[in-house]
């Protein structure tokens, strides 16, 4: 409602005084400050700020009158009373200067239009230099208790028990004393006026303030009591006046009365406000409410305040701000919300952590509109700021200290000013409409809108529409891309998310300061439905703004700006705004609307003549509603006239009705607000389009909502038969109380079928109370509803926040709050403590709330599961449902479970069972059971399940996650060996589906609780775990204890460390422990492992050993006799294809003829463009003695497909090439240095040297030859080998399996792995192997019938692998000759063989080709060594240039 904002302002004053001021009192508009001092009578302007006038008593008149001590105003500003301390009343006129006389008046640049003015109008802007001249002084005799302004009257109270009635020319008339104890008060006006009926003798009154339109004085008396006191005719005589008590209070203080809600506030001893209402029918005191700080948010001050010192009502009654004797600030809304309070959080610690004194206050004001509070400082307070030298901490120093040292005098006249920015809501209610938050300061306005660019998609001016706004104190704004706004806002239910919710910031818009000089204070400000225009309406006239264009429309005429100003408010139809003015010219009330697009002049205006000063006003569709001073209220119909060039509207009344029976008085009225709503809800109404019609009025009357529906008892004319012009409206009922101590009322005029729940309910906000809602209740499935059940509902909620706008469809509430920053480093030492040290830096955030929960569980409560379900169904589609359900659940339990009495009907079984209706129940459970402590489970799994139960509904739903959590609750709630046996089933589940990160977690939770199996469960898994920092190191640990593997093996074979590094733990029982939970852990995966290499499943092997870290190579040469066998090849060949992404080969049909049917083009582009990946995966190739780094570095390289990271930078030229051959032919042709980024030099000269070598030019070529061209055949020959192979990310996988397998020696996987890369060289390496004694005679008779089922499946069902068949044959030949040549049996010695392929210069081609001449530069003759037959021919060429690859790759590596 009210926001503090930014740092107080101090104001000093000019004349140098040994006097401090103690009072301030402003007058009936608040224009101008009366400030008194103890013989000095000051009176201060407020804008600008500044001193007008000052009186100063003689020493001779200050002795016969005594000290000043408090002032009052005449309502019409010409005089001035004072109250002196020896009961005299001083009368001051305060005599204005001549026309031209201005203390202060603004200075124009020559030129300005602002000089041309109309008469009377530079009064507006200047402050005007004005005199006091003392009249006759009143002698009272008795010392003066307080003074109370009335329109022609002056009452004084003396403290002899005497009411005196002064008139304000005293010169003329005589006075009327009333005696306290000749008035009879009773507890309510009911009673007996049979004389006094207390004893009243020697009480005095010590506060009083009339109340306009309760009629009569609300009072405290010396002894504490508090009453009201009631002239029972128009004038003030002593025997028409009757006063009623407050029952049972006897520590008033003071009393400040609202106007507007008829409220009266009196402050207490004990630091509470109490607010009472009179009771109409008894004219008895009721307390309505109190205003008290509450132990929960103040628990060091809140008995600690002392009596309440000032209360004061805001100039628009929506806000009180409090102080107390012992110091400090405190705001409330009307109805007891607190906003504000100094004697918290940094208002009252410094950022080290120590206490502030509390800032203590001998008067306060507010000023005009309430966008300042003026503060005159105790003084004590004073000689605190002035006191030079640096003060100790402790009180009694303090008071030495002041007594001695005389404050300078420049620092007296002291006057603070707080800044307020406040909510529109509080003098504008018909934006309660709108979904956005409007505040305004008194030069900006602060509002949340949606994005610009969103809302103007149709109408943009420029290309792009504005990005960011900056305003003054404001950050950019986000936008977000206009792709996805759009998005988000076309779908369902997201209308609010997607624009209102999008950031923090405030969208700030200065105020034209042209408008403002003259117009200054801002009375109203509204805004429109899509939150792009602004209007605002100041002392006169009116502006509106454009956040779309960032631009002020003023009147081009200032006469006419001058000639009218707002009365009832502004509001905004389509692109008009609505303003109800009144017209100086013509005397006249007017409604008026304005076309945004057009100037702004009364030429484009329709203006409808009014009978009667308007009020209120507010916009419901196309209908107007005014309510006005004699207690009518008006309904216009407003509609669009296409006839003229300028857009203009018609309006036209279509109805009145007077409300002058039901309402006391017309200030009264604090909104009105035409809805579709209705008690029916629409069920009884056959046309659904009927529920947006103008249903009903709501009248805030002093808090109190009434509601007047159409009467519908009467006969129902058919739409049909009257002309859509002349229908008849229809009269509305007698009006029904819905609620009391309503401050806001939204609802909306959009309808929406399936959230009817929301869009067709009222919120009301009503202060302490929180909020209600006034929710419709459907019956299901369109089942005629029973005649017992209440069509509606008003359901209380409690928020945390101040609500100001309403999002219907997204079950928000937006709001704000305020917010400090400390800046206490700015004190210098030595010196006086600076405001921005004493009072922190003020900013007000934006904040929302969720209220669905609240809302699901009154239903519940109230047995109304079946509308909660509607609701909550209606709804299950926002993003934050879930959090919505948790908190249901959460609040339910927290009060139950935590109550000292026993429950009869607890909630939390109903909402447990409502929440199964929805799919996230089991992670909602368990969500909230995690946020709640643990004590609370037993009660909340009573209710909703045992949690070994959910698990498994979680298990069986594959909610893996979800289950995990359930699985923290069972390790609390169930002994050890339950948890693990749950632990296990959700391994070998997430193991399955390949849900590393949860298989990762898994592992370290099975190990802590075997680690804490001897002692008490623990708290949580990972405090088991010392020498794991993070996920990544422990599962290195994992890999290196997984190598024990190699223990199997004969160590001459596989040098394997045998490092086993585990958790040190206590003790050596602990570390067996950890042993066996090793143990359990390692035979959970091999059985992982075995079934998926039992399945054929590859990829997921090799996933599961580089997400976990799993010694694959070890455990696969134990495997190797046993489930590493391959049994059926073709199989085994089709299941890669399959999973691999790879495509079968196919021959070309257009080729059969050509010299490269046989393949011999396969072999280049599958060895010198795939073996270089080899090559980089051979690097540190000894997986079994490098350290657990190296490893793991590894490993994880599968995980990221050896794509991206080390791998990817060396990765040869060829494959580069190989992604870009099939669309661009010039990959070959372009200069290589173009190509640096892709690739180096050299190995594209390979490229393309091979390629030329293999088109059967067996000429030698120069080095770098790099012009070579192909011709079309080859090239779509090459095009058609590229398709043959698979994506770039499974070649590299299966590279590093053909890699993993070689190195364990499972050879049968390695010829399945090279037949499907098509890669002779493997399958000749491997078959080299197989003579080695060391291979088992199975596995030779394996690959060799292996072979040649493959060859027979090819003939008929793969043609595509004949080629590739064919140019192994003369290996098959020797496999089934029982091999010609002899390999060397230390050939097969993976540890010796990566060594020589790992290191940076050994040659890169297998053992078996050592004799093939590997080092052989190009360029000279081949080696002769071959055997007889073609394969040398075939065979040659790409082990020279794989050599020549591997180089180039490893040089890259080292320069990369």
């Amino acid at each position: 409602m009210y926001f503090l904002t930014g740092w107080p302002r101090r104001l000093l004053c000019p004349l140098k005084s040994e006097e401090e001021p103690f009072h301030i009192q402003p007058s009936f508009h608040r224009f101008y400050f009366t400030v008194l001092s103890e013989t000095q009578l000051s009176v201060w302007f407020s804008r600008p700020s500044v001193l007008i006038v000052s009186y100063i008593e003689s020493s001779k008149a200050a002795a016969q009158f005594g000290f000043y001590q408090q002032a009052e105003w005449k309502p019409d500003d010409s005089m001035i009373a004072v109250a002196a301390a020896n009961g005299y009343v001083l009368l001051f006129d305060v005599v204005g200067g001549g026309d031209d006389r201005y203390l202060y008046e603004p200075v124009y640049p020559k030129g300005s239009p602002r000089v041309k003015v109309t008469p009377g109008f530079k009064e507006e802007q200047c402050a005007p230099a004005l005199s006091l001249e003392m009249k006759k002084p009143v002698d009272l005799e008795a010392p003066i208790t307080c003074l109370q302004s009335l329109q022609e009257d002056l009452l004084v109270c003396t403290a002899d028990g005497y009411l005196h009635v002064l008139h304000w020319d005293a010169i003329s008339n005589g006075r009327k004393a009333i005696s306290l104890s000749t008035i009879p008060f009773s507890l309510d006006l009911q009673s007996a006026r049979g004389g006094p009926s207390l004893d009243l003798e020697g009480v005095f009154i010590r506060d009083m303030e009339y109340c306009v339109t309760l009629g009569g004085f609300a009072v405290v008396l010396d002894d504490g009591r508090l009453g009201f006191i009631t002239p029972l005719t128009n004038r003030i005589t002593a025997d028409q006046l009757q006063g009623v008590w407050a029952a049972d209070v006897g520590d008033g203080t003071c009393v400040a009365v609202n106007n507007k809600y008829r409220l009266m506030a009196f402050g207490c001893a004990s630091g509470s406000v109490l607010v009472y209402v009179i009771d109409t029918t008894t004219g008895s005191m009721q307390l309505s409410h109190k205003l008290e700080l509450t132990p929960k948010h103040y628990p060091d001050t809140y008995n600690k305040t002392g009596a309440v010192k000032l209360i004061r009502w805001s100039p628009d009654y929506s806000v009180a701000m409090v102080t107390w004797e012992c110091g400090g600030l405190s705001l409330w809304s009307v109805f007891g919300a607190h906003l504000i309070c100094t004697l918290g959080e940094d208002f009252a610690y410094r950022s080290d952590g120590t206490k502030k004194e509390p800032f203590k206050i001998s008067s306060m004001s507010w000023g005009a509109e309430g966008y300042h509070l003026w503060v005159v400082p105790s003084r004590m307070e004073r000689r605190k700021e002035g006191v030079e030298e640096e003060v100790e901490e402790e009180g009694e120093e303090v008071e030495e200290v002041e007594m001695v040292t005389p404050p300078p005098a420049s620092l007296h006249a002291g006057i603070l000013q707080f800044h307020f920015i406040k909510s529109a809501l509080t003098v504008n209610p018909c934006t309660s409409n709108q979904e956005q938050v409007l505040l305004h300061g008194e030069d900006r306005l602060y509002l949340t809108c949606g994005d610009p660019i969103q809302a103007h998609s149709a109408d943009t001016d420029t290309p792009l529409g504005p990005h960011t706004h900056l305003g003054r104190d404001s950050s950019p704004l986000h936008h977000p891309d206009p792709s996805s706004s759009s998005s988000l806002s076309s779908s369902p239910g997201s209308q609010g998310l997607s624009t209102l919710l999008g950031h923090k910031h405030w969208h700030v818009v200065q105020i034209h300061s042209t408008y403002l000089e003259s117009n200054w204070p801002i009375r109203f400000a509204a805004i429109d439905t899509a939150g792009q225009c602004l209007a605002i309406a100041g002392r006169r006239g009116f502006a509106h703004y454009s956040i779309h264009a960032r631009k002020w429309k003023l009147f081009g005429n200032i006469t006419q700006e001058q000639n009218m100003t707002v009365t009832g408010g502004l509001a905004w139809w389509n692109d008009f705004v609505v303003t109800a003015c009144y017209n100086f010219i013509d005397q006249q009330e007017e409604l008026r609307l304005y076309p945004r697009s057009s100037n702004l002049d009364n030429a484009f205006a329709s203006v409808t003549k009014l009978h009667s000063d308007t009020l209120l006003l507010n916009v419901f569709r196309d209908m107007v509603i005014l309510f006005r001073a004699d207690c009518s209220i008006c309904l216009y119909s407003i509609e669009r006239r296409q006839d003229g060039p300028n857009p203009a509207a018609s309006v036209e009344l279509l109805q009145e009705v007077s409300m002058s029976r039901y309402i006391p008085h017309p200030a009264l009225v604090v909104s009105v607000t035409l809805t579709s709503v209705r008690t029916e809800t629409g069920i009884t109404l056959k046309a659904p389009q009927q529920a947006c019609m103008a249903e009903s009025i709501m009248l805030n009357l002093a808090g109190q909502l009434i509601m007047l529906q159409r009467d519908r008892s009467g006969p129902q004319v058919r739409d049909k038969e009257t002309p859509a012009n002349h229908k008849k409206l229809l009269p509305f009922c007698p009006p029904v109380v819905l609620a009391q101590c309503v401050e806001n009322v939204w609802t909306t005029c959009r309808s929406n079928r399936k959230k009817r729940h929301l869009l067709e309910a009222l919120w009301l906000s009503c202060g302490e109370a929180g909020m209600k809602v006034w929710l419709p209740l459907f019956p299901r499935d369109h089942r005629k509803p029973h005649s017992f059940l209440s069509r509606r509902i008003m359901l209380p909620f409690h928020i945390n926040i101040y609500p100001l706008a309403v999002l219907f469809e997204d079950a928000l509430v937006l709001g704000a709050s305020n917010e400090t920053v400390l800046y206490d480093g700015l004190q210098a030492q030595g010196s006086a403590e600076p405001l921005e040290a004493l009072f922190p830096y003020c900013t007000v955030e934006r904040t929302s709330q969720i209220y669905l929960h609240h809302i699901l569980r009154q239903l519940l409560v109230r047995n109304l599961g079946e509308q909660a379900l509607l609701l909550a169904q209606s709804c299950a589609a926002l993003p934050y449902f879930p959090h919505v359900m948790e908190l249901m659940v959460h609040v339910v339990l927290e009060e139950e479970a935590t109550s000292r009495e026993p429950i009869p009907d607890p909630l939390l079984p109903t909402v447990a069972k409502f929440i199964t209706e929805f799919p996230l129940f089991l992670q909602t459970i368990v969500h909230c059971a995690r946020k709640t402590e643990y004590a609370l489970w037993n009660y909340l799994f009573a209710a909703v399940g045992n949690p070994k139960d959910l698990f498994e509904e979680c298990l069986m739903a594959q909610d893996l996650d979800t289950a995990a959590s359930y699985l923290i609750i069972l390790q609390s709630m169930e002994v050890p060996a339950v948890s693990r046996q749950h632990a296990t089933l959700l391994f070998n589940t997430a193991l399955e589906q390949g849900k590393w990160e949860l298989c990762r977690h898994m592992i370290r939770f099975l190990k802590a609780i075997g680690s804490g199996e001897m002692e008490t469960p623990p708290p949580t898994p990972t405090t088991q775990e010392p020498s794991s920092t993070g996920g990544f190191e422990f599962f290195r640990n994992r890999s290196i204890s997984l190598s024990q593997s190699a223990d199997c093996i004969a160590a001459g074979k596989f040098n394997l460390q045998k490092t086993f590094s585990m958790p040190s733990g206590p003790s050596t029982k602990g570390r067996e422990v950890d042993c066996a939970e090793n143990m359990y852990i390692d035979m959970m995966l091999w059985r992982h492992a075995r079934h998926l290499l039992e399945q054929l499943r590859l990829r997921d092997l090799g996933c599961f050993s580089a997400q976990l870290g799993f010694e694959l190579i070890g455990w696969l040469c134990r495997e190797r006799t046993r489930v590493a066998r391959v049994d059926d090849f073709i199989a085994a060949l089709k299941h890669l294809h399959k999973d691999f992404l790879w495509p079968f080969p196919v021959i070309p049909m257009g080729s059969v003829s050509s010299p490269l049917r046989n393949g011999r083009c396969r072999t280049v582009l599958s060895t010198q463009l795939l073996k270089s990946q080899s090559a980089d995966s051979l690097l540190n190739s000894a997986m079994d003695t490098a350290p657990p780094v190296a490893a793991a570095q590894r490993n994880h390289a599968w995980l990221d497909g050896l794509a991206s990271g080390g791998g990817a930078k060396d990765m040869d030229s060829a494959s580069s090439h190989s992604h870009h051959a099939p669309q661009t032919h010039d990959a070959f042709l372009s200069p290589l240095s173009n190509k640096a980024d892709e690739c180096s030099i050299g190995s594209a000269t390979d490229l393309t040297e091979t390629s030329s070598v293999v088109d059967g030019d067996w000429m030698m070529l120069e080095e770098h030859s790099s012009t070579l061209c192909l011709s079309q055949a080859e090239l779509e020959h090459i095009s058609m080998e590229l398709a043959n192979k698979g994506p770039h990310k499974s070649q590299v996988q299966l590279r590093y399996l053909l890699h993993v397998f070689m190195e364990a020696g499972c050879l049968e996987w390695c010829v399945v792995i090279g037949l499907i890369l098509r890669e002779a060289s493997v399958i000749k390496q491997v078959i080299g192997f197989l003579d080695s004694p060391e291979v088992p005679a199975e596995t030779v008779q394996s690959v060799r019938s292996g072979l040649l089922a493959v060859d027979a499946w090819a003939s008929t069902d793969c043609l595509g692998y004949k080629p590739f068949l064919q140019l192994i044959r003369p290996q098959l030949q020797q496999l089934m000759e029982a091999a010609v040549e002899q390999v060397q049996p230390e050939a097969f010695q993976p540890s010796s063989q990566a060594s020589k392929l790992g290191g940076p210069e050994g040659p890169g081609s297998p053992a078996t080709e050592d004799s093939r001449g590997g080092s052989t530069p190009l360029g000279l003759a081949l080696p002769s060594l071959d055997p007889p037959g073609g394969a040398a021919l075939e065979d040659g060429p790409p082990e020279q240039t794989e050599e020549q690859a591997e180089e180039e790759g490893t040089y890259d590596c080292t320069l990369s």
